[in-house]
């Protein structure tokens, strides 16, 4: 991060010096984590459910931190207090993005949408750093995409940096909006809108309008990158404010970045990239048919930023999974493939994993589905994880475990849907599901897991795929 002075801080998050004199200084990086201190950082105290931020200000402190962020006054601590620690993180991030663009370009490029934000952000990361350098890009790893993550990415800017590749996810009206405020972006997408935070959005049209927050919260004279795929996104082009540019892509004939002649082989699409009159192949490895619109997406900010269609092609075909627990393929020694999707999951993105593993099972080999719960989905969970029984039966999936009790209507939908016998199997939790995966699994056997991060399948996924070292 940049240099900054307690008083600077004091300044941007509109609060008061105790304990530390004007000149403290602040060299190190901005954490919410005790742990992650390191001599000249600022500690941001965060009260949290179980645990709150201010209990460790002083261990900080004597770790090296030289100002802590806190909503009250710590003995013997150097601090800047404010009304609301986690309002003032963003207008810190928002004041030092402010400060950084006044002194040198300084262009921010940000993804939205229910389902592949992390996944395009890790793409976009791909195709600039080798443009503009390691140092002169920041993309966060995983999934930093709220009013915590993202002002933490922002924070990690330096003088050198020139882009802020960022993610910006949402669980309420007027999120994207805040992050926008914080971050304007020069570029904005939009992926797609899904039934994600349903439970809390309460309807899909609810969900459209939080998403073209991006839209309108792109900076005069910017670029708006929709999936007009689709509907509901490419419609959004009507928020624009004017002198933004908008530009769509998909697979449609009038995108103005196009996916044509899409075909899948193993899980992984190939397909030719066109844009202004220009065409180029692209073999992406990252499997599932689903990371076109990722790429897609991705290809048309890096070319709205000054990269080559052709270099953008090479650049996708040759990138890579970088955040864990999306879609990562290991091939393990006993000739399983565990499919670890199990970051997250929604509806959209559940049917979309099933059917990779559909395609990369094929005839030849059995096709094994770990699922668990979908969370956030309220009065439509039911039927949600229902149909996603069904679909696993119409996709022929061999074996179906479902996992928790909050998951269990995805093994009533497989019921109902064919006369499946022991094909779907429901388990109380991880250990029973562990233990019937040990006696289950075979030789050729491709195996999904999938599940919202809160069901902890993730912790099952990561004891699959460790078997293979």
């Amino acid at each position: 991060m940049i240099e900054l002075t307690a008083a600077e801080v004091a300044a941007a998050t509109a609060g008061s010096l105790h304990g530390a004199g004007d000149d403290a200084v602040v060299t190190g990086p901005v954490v919410v984590d005790s742990r992650q201190v390191s001599p000249g950082a600022l500690f941001v105290a965060l009260p949290g459910e179980h645990v709150d931020g201010h209990d460790f200000a002083a261990s900080a402190v004597r770790d090296g931190a030289s100002l802590v962020l806190a909503a009250r006054a710590v003995d013997g601590v150097p601090c800047v207090v404010v009304d609301d620690v986690q309002t003032a993180l963003g207008e810190l991030a928002r004041a030092v993005l402010a400060r950084l663009r006044e002194a040198a370009e300084v262009r921010v490029a940000a993804v939205t949408g229910s389902v592949g934000k992390t996944t395009t952000k890790d793409l976009l990361g791909q195709l600039l750093v080798p443009a503009l350098g390691e140092d002169a890009v920041v993309v966060p790893l995983g999934s930093f995409n709220n009013e915590i993550g993202l002002p933490l990415t922002v924070l990690r800017a330096t003088a050198d940096t020139r882009l802020l590749v960022l993610e910006m996810g949402a669980d309420r009206p007027g999120n994207i909006a805040d992050l926008t405020r914080i971050a304007p972006p020069d570029v904005g997408i939009v992926l797609a809108v899904g039934t994600a935070h349903l439970g809390v959005f309460g309807d899909v049209e609810t969900i459209a309008r939080t998403k073209g927050e991006m839209v309108s919260g792109v900076r005069p004279g910017g670029v708006v990158a929709l999936n007009v795929d689709d509907t509901r996104v490419a419609a959004m082009a009507d928020r624009a404010e004017p002198g933004t540019e908008v530009v769509g892509f998909g697979t449609i004939s009038s995108a103005d970045v196009r996916a044509q002649d899409v075909t899948v082989d193993g899980g992984r699409a190939r397909f030719t990239l066109r844009a202004g009159g220009e065409t180029a192949d692209v073999a992406l490895r990252l499997v599932g048919a689903h990371h076109v619109t990722n790429a897609l997406a991705a290809a048309t900010a890096a070319l709205r930023l000054g990269v080559d269609l052709a270099v953008v092609a090479e650049r996708l075909s040759a990138a890579t999974p970088q955040s864990p627990h999306r879609m990562a393929v290991t091939e393990r020694a006993d000739g399983v493939t565990v499919v670890d999707d199990s970051y997250n999951a929604n509806p959209d993105s559940m049917r979309a994993a099933l059917r990779t593993l559909a395609v990369m099972a094929g005839r030849s080999r059995r096709s094994v589905a770990v699922l668990g719960e979908m969370l956030e989905l309220g009065d439509v969970a039911r039927t949600e994880h229902d149909a996603i029984g069904r679909l696993a039966v119409r996709l022929n999936v061999k074996l179906l475990v479902v996992v928790g009790e909050g998951a269990y209507h995805i093994h009533e939908g497989a019921q109902q849907e064919g006369s499946w016998g022991e094909e779907s199997v429901f388990v109380p939790d991880l250990a029973t599901a562990r233990s019937l995966l040990a006696e289950t699994l075979t030789d050729g056997d491709v195996v999904l897991v999938k599940a919202s991060h809160g069901s902890g399948l993730w912790s099952l996924a990561d004891e699959l795929v460790e078997v293979a070292g």
